[in-house]
């Protein structure tokens, strides 16, 4: 099939008149390109206006390191430079996975085009805003895919450790039942009076309850560790420094000790005391089974949240520090692994706001990764809402090196990454600002080193 026909064919130029296609030939070539051969490539100039007449072409980009394959390029699409696009570099690679015959006119025309051939301009403007909108949507997808995978690790990190901790508690529970007989068969050997009983129901259940006692140092629990050993090993009781340990953990005392003695006399303190220690690691093994069950389910709590799974995809009323807050958690391993110290101020009278919470997820999770990355280990974040009769604004603010100013004003350019090649997609804040866009708000930055902080303005109404 010969160039014309192929283009009065495609839908596209459907109202096109033929001599404004014939035009646009006589200023274009054919080339034929083979399996592997590169139509564009992500960060050169875009020099050309396309016709795909034969072939296919498979669309990548990288992130992070890998290649990501976002479409595919048919017989009939259009691409590279459009009428009014602003685009300059291409933003993806194209190559070829099959022979492919090209049409393509030099970007340098048109002008020519849109000056002289009205309805050629109006289809490809056409094109160009849809190819717009298509991006924006690739890019946003891309763009929480990213996001998600930045967390994934964290997550797989904060989920590790109680999953770890209740399969180690829980073993251990297992193997320190299996003691229990034996040790409860000598309590029940004793014959003791209900006073007797009853004290030591009541120290048991007084130490179970009691608040924690303050959090000792290491030199101090290894003292007194020691006085309550000896304390046991002077009055005949096995298991001295086992017991010992464990009963430092729920803060008896030598006075307790003394108290318990004068109770119940010298004879029967060894079972009745191996059988108090049981019971003490019982509830501190199912206390720590609890917590890490506790933390597994704060960590989906915060998953739901900020995924917003439960919600519609429309817009909601919120308090935006619930999503500040769950963005937090989910990138606390980053913030641990460097210990960065994270100030919150979120006064109790911030108004609820209505937005697209999902979305908006995204932007403080772009930011704050943002700010950790720049930070050194020991820095610190401060996040700062406050609102007056117009905006909720929240200040993200990090004490990283700063941001040099001949690039503040590109920063929010899309493809603009000062990061390492493969680390950065150059979308984050190109994202960010679309959102906030979105929501009719508004999104700064102030940087110096030492201190760069984004500043989202929010609408209240």
């Amino acid at each position: 099939m010969d160039t014309l026909s192929a283009l009065q064919n495609n839908p596209v130029f459907t109202n096109v008149p033929v001599e404004q296609l014939e035009w646009l030939i006589s200023e274009g070539e054919v080339v034929n390109l083979q399996e592997g051969d590169m139509l564009f490539q992500s960060g050169a100039p875009i020099q050309y206006f396309f016709v795909i007449l034969e072939g296919r072409f498979q669309v990548y980009s990288i992130q992070a390191g890998q290649r990501r394959d976002a479409f595919v390029f048919e017989p009939g699409d259009i691409t590279g430079a459009l009428p009014y696009s602003r685009g300059k570099v291409s933003g993806g690679t194209a190559v070829a996975i099959e022979p492919c015959r090209v049409f393509r006119m030099s970007k340098e025309l048109l002008k020519t085009m849109t000056c002289d051939h009205f309805e050629l301009t109006e289809v490809l403007v056409h094109q160009m805003t849809d190819r717009v909108r298509e991006l924006g949507k690739i890019q946003q997808i891309n763009e929480k895919m990213m996001s998600l995978g930045k967390l994934s690790a964290g997550l797989a990190h904060e989920l590790n450790n109680p999953a770890a901790a209740i399969v180690r508690s829980s073993a251990a529970l297992k193997a320190h039942l299996s003691h229990t007989p034996d040790k409860f068969k000598k309590v029940m050997s004793i014959e003791a009076i209900d006073r007797q009983v009853d004290v030591v129901n009541q120290f048991v259940f007084d130490k179970i309850s009691a608040p924690p006692a303050k959090e000792l140092s290491l030199m101090e629990r290894s003292r007194q560790e020691d006085d309550v050993a000896d304390w046991l090993e002077d009055h005949n009781v096995s298991n001295a420094y086992d017991i010992a340990s464990v009963f430092v953990d729920f803060n008896v005392q030598i006075f307790d000790l003394d108290a318990l003695e004068s109770e119940l006399g010298p004879d029967h303190l060894d079972p009745i005391l191996n059988w108090v220690c049981n019971n003490f690691m019982t509830e501190k093994i199912v206390t720590e089974i609890e917590e890490a069950s506790k933390r597994i389910g704060h960590i989906v709590d915060s998953i739901k949240s900020y995924t917003h799974m439960d919600r519609a995809t429309s817009k909601a009323r919120v308090h935006i520090r619930e999503g500040i807050v769950n963005t937090l958690t989910l990138l606390n391993h980053k913030l641990k692994e460097k210990q960065i110290k994270v100030v919150k101020e979120f006064p109790d009278d911030l108004p609820e706001i209505e937005v697209f919470v999902g979305e908006l997820n995204q932007v403080w999770t772009n930011i704050i990764d943002n700010a950790i990355d720049a930070m050194e280990p020991g820095g610190a974040l401060q996040i700062v809402c406050a609102a007056d009769k117009r905006w909720l604004k929240t200040s993200i603010i990090d004490s990283g090196k700063g941001i040099p100013s001949e690039i503040l004003d590109s920063i929010f350019d899309p493809f603009f990454t000062t990061k390492e090649v493969g680390k950065g997609t150059g979308l984050g804040l190109d994202i960010v600002r679309k959102i906030i866009d979105q929501h009719k708000g508004e999104v700064k930055v102030q940087s110096q080193p030492g201190k760069t902080e984004f500043i989202i303005c929010l609408p209240i109404n």
